[in-house]
């Protein structure tokens, strides 16, 4: 009987122990997804002017806006990923300028001088937002461009679901934010307790629009098989590029001949 009692009292102890633990999880779950760096921009391409956009919300994007040089050159809407702000992008954004794109960087809220704190929902609304600015900049949806990075591929995907694009570059994506904790953390009921689970994968069958992914053949962050995930559910397919390397969004001197021709591509369509 005392065993019976101590084996009674350990379980309640360890399931006290797990509910605080799930609890914290939940309360804490965005200091683990979202890593902004809110410091002011300042290392923006030479090339770039930048814009102060509004969200529906009230909340104030900074953005780079790197002109296209030619009214028939497609238009990059760059969504960045979780972590650091616009500036440790600024050398892949002038690349592409430079390679004959133009270029809406959006500094999500929270980020980089951007009012506001990150969530998915917060998130959906700022890309609405870059996606509307480059619409009332004149750019026509069959020039825009998704590029979207990390959790950022998300949220591009996300967008295309929503709204008509010429294309989408996807570099470390991933089926969902949700698949990828419960592969990390396989012992927590996410399920019940993610509250920004950027499910990409419910909104890729719905796009018909020619997808470029990269990815690095070992990712410690977004294991590969979460980006071929991601491609089986896409509904026009994808082209799958590997970088037989260990990282996470590599250095874009690693995909810039790639996204060059990708985009060439997309600019030679009727």
């Amino acid at each position: 009987m005392k065993a019976l009692r101590a084996l009674l009292a350990w379980g309640g102890l360890a399931a006290l122990v797990y509910a605080l633990l799930c609890l914290a999880v939940w309360a804490g779950q965005r200091n683990l997804l979202f890593h902004p760096d809110a410091n002011p921009l300042k290392a923006a391409p030479a090339a770039a002017k930048t814009l102060i956009l509004q969200t529906a919300d009230g909340e104030r994007l900074v953005t780079w806006w790197l002109e296209p040089p030619d009214r028939k050159a497609p238009v990059l809407l760059y969504l960045h990923g979780n972590g650091a702000n616009l500036d440790a992008r600024a050398g892949r954004l002038a690349a592409l300028h430079q390679d004959g794109a133009g270029v809406l960087a959006l500094s999500w809220r929270g980020y980089g001088g951007s009012t506001g704190s990150p969530s998915e929902a917060g998130w959906k609304r700022d890309a609405d937002t870059g996606y509307d600015t480059l619409i009332r900049l004149g750019i026509e949806p069959e020039r825009i461009v998704l590029f979207g990075e990390s959790l950022g591929s998300a949220q591009a995907v996300m967008l295309a679901a929503r709204v008509p694009v010429a294309g989408l570059v996807l570099d470390s994506s991933f089926d969902s934010a949700l698949a990828l904790g419960q592969g990390h953390y396989p012992w927590l009921p996410l399920q019940w307790l993610m509250r920004d689970p950027h499910r990409a994968d419910l909104a890729a069958p719905k796009i018909e629009a020619p997808v470029l992914q990269l990815h690095c053949q070992d990712d410690p962050v977004s294991p590969l098989r979460h980006a071929q995930a991601l491609q089986r559910r896409l509904g026009g397919g994808s082209e799958l590029h590997l970088l037989p390397q260990t990282c996470h969004v590599p250095g874009y001197a690693n995909w810039r001949a790639v996204v060059r021709g990708f985009l060439s591509q997309l600019r030679a369509q009727p």
